[in-house]
């Protein structure tokens, strides 16, 4: 669990890892899936470090389902290549998370893809949404407020369509 009272406003780093021989297509890249299995290893070592990792459930009754997401995918990333996830806390209620990440090349820095999504907290055993133990929620705003002064993404909130003039 984090135990700093203090957060820098930068976004967090919450995964680093290497492209996997099985997460390349056909078209010698990263297959558009894998993307959110990579994303979803950045939410899971983020929830980890707020005190939610795979021990909460059991520990404290409670996990995180994911209700919403959109990927982007701005540019190739291929075998073997080093990524790192960066993740911001844009907002959060009781009992939800609004996070964006950035997937960047690990050592050239260029964007590779984003993920915006939301996540709910559930009462395991009734398998409902329920609120954040205070502990976490404390954890949750204090990254929230260090990232409120944050430039919001370009594509946060963005709906998908085909462009007309």
């Amino acid at each position: 669990m984090i135990s700093t009272d203090l957060f820098a406003p930068q976004p967090l780093e919450a995964y680093r890892g290497t492209i996997k021989p099985e997460w390349i297509d056909f078209n010698g890249h990263m297959n558009v899936g894998y993307y959110v299995v990579a994303f979803d290893l950045g939410s899971m070592a983020f929830l980890n470090a707020v005190g939610m990792g795979v021990t909460y459930p059991k520990e404290r009754g409670g996990s995180t389902f994911g209700l919403e997401m959109h990927v982007t995918y701005d540019r190739e990333i291929h075998l073997d290549a080093p990524f790192v996830i960066h993740t911001r806390v844009l907002d959060c209620d009781p009992k939800r998370i609004h996070m964006y990440h950035e997937m960047r090349h690990g050592t050239e820095g260029w964007l590779a893809s984003t993920n915006e999504i939301i996540t709910m907290h559930i009462n395991m055993e009734q398998r409902r949404s329920a609120p954040f133990p205070d502990d976490i929620m404390v954890t949750l705003n204090k990254i929230k407020d260090a990232h409120a002064g944050l430039e919001i993404p370009s594509g946060v909130g963005r709906k998908i369509g085909i462009r007309r003039k």
